[in-house]
């Protein structure tokens, strides 16, 4: 029996994280504005969800990193693609949009373009820091690679493969609703005192391995600076009373916030901040920050062998220079961490010139624009099934 023609209206979205949640979400919304009838389903989170897309798999579970955190959740990963797999079959979308979540999105690509389906893959894999040998693969599964920083273009051009610098759509997201002292007054926080945000991440494992060793540093920060108060926002997706509220030293008088991730960080004088995304929202932000990670022993093993460039955080990656401190694994210790924070609220010089250099990421970044950059470009993928 042949499979269906791809439906000309309808587009598959598919983000397994936060940060992909908001790019695509905001994507879904461009292409709304731009051509209403076409409808949207997929894998995603609340962004999603709120964007009008009709959610086949809930992403909020698998959100995971590490082979050995990948390897504990592999049943509910299996699920889930084939649960889009079956999707695909049963009614071929006319564009497959993959949005980061690299290996998942990759075997759902290989399966789509097996079906006739046009795959469009937006933010792309760090081939620059690790494994770049994946780019052919790449290449063989998709049509179209959209991705968010410049300097990644001539990586794909290198290997033939049909790509455009959209522009990263943070630079026209991430901003605060007031100015600092109107938000610390918001958030029931004194405005004068010092201010720690703390942002250990969005992922289950990311909480458990990080959040212990922030309230640690939070207790040591405190015995040094008595005024210090700290902020943490939520971030959409968390379940807090199974992986937060056990972590949190209720001693600090933390003040959690449900989103209103920009809000909190320009309140806070400094962070101390997973390396991820919200480095780069930070940057963006101009404030201060120590990029702390940790993963399992054995996936640090293996990773170690394999990323290729010195920095991981991409505030730094973006600035071209080692702008803020990183505290990887065995580096990541309470003292360290709070060395820096205790230097960033104490040394106003010091914390002024972070500041001045974490402005280049804005100007790295360019004009705004990628969330409607990008629906144009999915735009062309259906209409013409290449680019220009």
């Amino acid at each position: 029996m042949p499979s269906p023609e791809p439906s000309h209206d309808h587009v598959m979205v598919v983000a397994g994280e936060a940060s992909g949640d908001l790019h695509a979400a905001n994507m879904v919304r461009a292409l709304r504005r731009l051509r209403p009838e076409l409808r949207f389903s997929g894998m995603g989170g609340g962004a999603l969800r709120d964007a009008g897309v009709e959610i086949l798999v809930d992403s909020t579970r698998l959100a995971v990193v590490g082979l050995v955190e990948v390897l504990a959740h592999y049943g509910d990963i299996r699920r889930a693609l084939n649960t889009l797999k079956h999707s695909i079959e049963r009614e071929p979308p006319r564009l497959l949009v993959l949005v980061d979540y690299v290996e998942f999105n990759l075997r759902l690509a290989r399966f789509a373009k097996g079906k006739g389906v046009k795959v469009l893959f937006y933010v792309s894999p760090q081939v620059w820091a690790w494994r770049a040998r994946r780019v052919r693969r790449i290449g063989q599964v998709i049509d179209a690679m959209a991705v968010l920083f410049p300097f990644e273009e001539a990586v794909y051009r290198k290997h033939g493969i049909p790509v455009r610098y959209v522009g990263n759509p943070l630079v026209d997201e991430v901003r605060a609703s007031a100015d600092c002292y109107t938000l610390r007054r918001g958030f029931g926080l004194n405005e004068t005192a010092p201010v720690v945000g703390i942002l250990p991440g969005s992922r289950r494992g990311e909480l458990r391995r990080h959040l212990p060793l922030i309230m640690e540093s939070a207790r040591l920060l405190r015995s040094r600076i008595p005024s210090v108060q700290f902020i943490m926002p939520i971030a959409p997706g968390v379940d807090v009373e199974r992986d937060v509220t056990s972590h949190v030293d209720g001693s600090l008088g933390i003040v959690q916030v449900s989103g209103r991730t920009y809000d909190a960080m320009h309140a806070s004088d400094a962070l101390m901040i997973a390396s991820g995304t919200a480095t780069l929202e930070a940057g963006l932000l101009r404030v201060p920050m120590a990029i702390l990670y940790r993963v399992s022993p054995i996936t640090y093993a293996i990773l170690k062998r394999l990323i290729l460039i010195r920095d991981i955080g991409l505030a730094n990656i973006v600035a071209g220079e080692r702008v803020v401190p990183e505290f990887i694994q065995h580096e990541a210790t309470p003292e360290a961490i709070t060395g820096e924070i205790e230097r960033l609220l104490t040394d106003n010089d010091y914390a002024r010139q972070v500041r001045e250099r974490l402005g280049i990421i804005r100007e790295r970044l360019g004009e705004g624009g990628g969330s409607e950059n990008v629906a144009r470009m999915a735009l062309e993928l259906i209409d013409t099934g290449k680019l220009d």
